[in-house]
């Protein structure tokens, strides 16, 4: 999954948290969800913060 369809679909859950349709059990497999695409995207943005380090020779660290 890219990052542009894994920050897609978390919009998608936060919209449908934020108007409080789902039932209980609904919002909790949504949250779930949402933080695997949190995750997700988290981790995508960290290894292209490497790449553009490693290519660029500085330190992401400092």
């Amino acid at each position: 999954m890219s990052y542009e369809q894994a920050r897609d679909e978390l919009i998608e859950i936060v919209a449908r948290l934020e108007a409080g349709a789902a039932t209980l059990d609904e919002s909790m497999s949504l949250w779930e969800r949402g933080e695997a695409l949190a995750r997700r995207c988290e981790s995508l943005l960290s290894g292209a913060e490497d790449t553009i380090a490693q290519a660029t020779g500085s330190d992401n660290d400092e």
